[in-house]
């Protein structure tokens, strides 16, 4: 139990960093006039999990142990976010992207590792204390989704998420979490024995990458890039797309527009909920099926937005945010845990890291700008009112119809035999 609960604090702080300001930034960046590089913020998230996550894997499982790990990289991510808020202080309404972009894009670089090493950290100390970590991993995991949503509603409710000190929040909460993680179980590194041959692979921390040599493994992480471009978009576009209405008379008193965080919010509180079923349905379903839930569930998540609105149709909103539970979660949770049961103690913390640079890297990068190029087209260039709201709604059917494309294909492609377990 004490085990548990060290690790549930520990989700709860990792989450609470990133809700702080993950759901509200584009708001924030749409108000000091950066609307139309809103996507390169959210990219910039997807680019650095292309080689931080696996880079602070390996030495995680060779030289520094992850929990230590975890605490540096949210002291350094601390640091940077907090001259973030600071140029936002410093320069208010004025603030240039050169001024707030590179330190942001520097404290992202150190924070996103740390999902992954959350994971590995996790799963090492439900392993020692003789847990099973696909029963018990999961209803941990659910209080880093309360984390997210205290901090987001946190944000709203202190007025907060049009402006910088959405940043200053995020330094608060990792400098908690660096003191904490030093506290944590430790982990123990793969050192070789001294005089033993390595290959240069072995040395580097490389090995996970041979995982692509298995066809199965190969298939689904190259699904679970294409699927990766759709993590960020509402991530980045929700907030944005809501608070826009506040331009349209009808909708502009409505409590969607005035509290747009702590509606989308209700897509957290979903994934609290749809995280405890994951064991029930891998264990009954499989990883291909779940993983084809998870990929209708974002078809839906975008076609849903598309026809709302916060007025009658807030209902659809509200949907929408139902079903992100099940769209996030299938796939990223369940993800991970199919990974965990794929791979060796010794390449654990680097196979975690390759499947965050798959999803949150390749295919958030290309998703988050891919979106911004469909924003900018269909959204931005055309005048304030009806016309971009009109210009919102399709933009979100572009957004299903590519979720629902990339579902169909792994329909037929992955190849993958549940043996159901009694």
């Amino acid at each position: 139990m004490q085990t548990k609960i060290r690790l549930i604090i520990m989700n709860f702080l990792v989450f609470a960093v990133w809700g702080s300001y993950l759901t509200s930034m584009g708001s924030y960046l749409a108000e000091v006039g950066m609307g139309p590089q809103i996507g390169w913020f959210y990219s910039v998230q997807g680019f650095v999990s292309l080689f931080m996550p696996a880079l602070i894997g390996i030495l995680a499982d060779k030289f520094i142990p992850a929990q230590k790990m975890l605490s540096i990289c949210h002291f350094l991510a601390a640091i940077f976010m907090g001259i973030a808020g600071w140029q936002g202080l410093r320069y208010g309404s004025d603030v240039t992207f050169a001024q707030l972009f590179p330190w942001y894009a520097l404290s992202v670089a150190f924070f996103m590792p740390t999902i992954a090493l959350d994971n590995s950290v996790s799963y090492n100390a439900l392993t020692k204390a003789g847990l099973d970590t696909v029963k018990d991993f999961p209803p941990i995991r659910v209080f880093g989704t309360i984390g997210f949503i205290c901090s987001m509603w946190l944000v709203d409710l202190m007025g907060f998420q049009h402006d910088h000190r959405q940043f200053l929040v995020c330094a608060a909460w990792s400098v908690i979490l660096g003191f904490y993680a030093l506290t944590l179980p430790n982990c123990p590194v793969n050192k070789e024995k001294r005089g033993e041959k390595q290959s240069l692979v072995d040395m580097l921390g490389l090995r996970a990458f041979s995982l692509f040599k298995d066809r199965k493994m190969c298939v689904f992480f190259i699904f679970s890039m294409l699927l990766g471009v759709s993590l960020q978009i509402t991530n980045g576009y929700a907030n944005t797309f809501i608070s826009a209405f506040a331009g349209i008379e009808e909708f502009a008193d409505t409590f969607a527009v005035k509290h747009a965080n702590i509606l989308i919010s209700l897509s957290q509180i979903s994934e609290t909920l749809c995280i405890l079923l994951i064991p029930y349905f891998l264990k009954h379903l499989g990883i291909k099926k779940v993983m084809l839930i998870a990929m209708l569930a974002w078809v839906l998540r975008f076609g849903f937005f598309a026809v709302g609105n916060p007025g009658g149709g807030v209902w659809l909103f509200i949907l929408s945010m139902i079903v992100y539970g099940v769209a996030f979660d299938f796939f990223n949770i369940s993800g991970s845990l199919f990974v965990e049961q794929n791979t060796t103690e010794s390449i654990r913390s680097s196979a975690q890291g390759v499947f965050m640079m798959m999803t949150n890297g390749f295919g958030a990068t290309v998703g988050t700008l891919s979106a911004q190029a469909v924003v900018n087209a269909l959204v931005y260039s055309k005048p304030a009112g009806m016309p971009q709201m009109q210009g919102w709604s399709t933009t979100w059917y572009v957004f299903a119809a590519y979720a629902l494309v990339v579902a169909i294909l792994f329909a037929i492609i992955f190849k993958y035999k549940h043996e159901r377990k009694s």
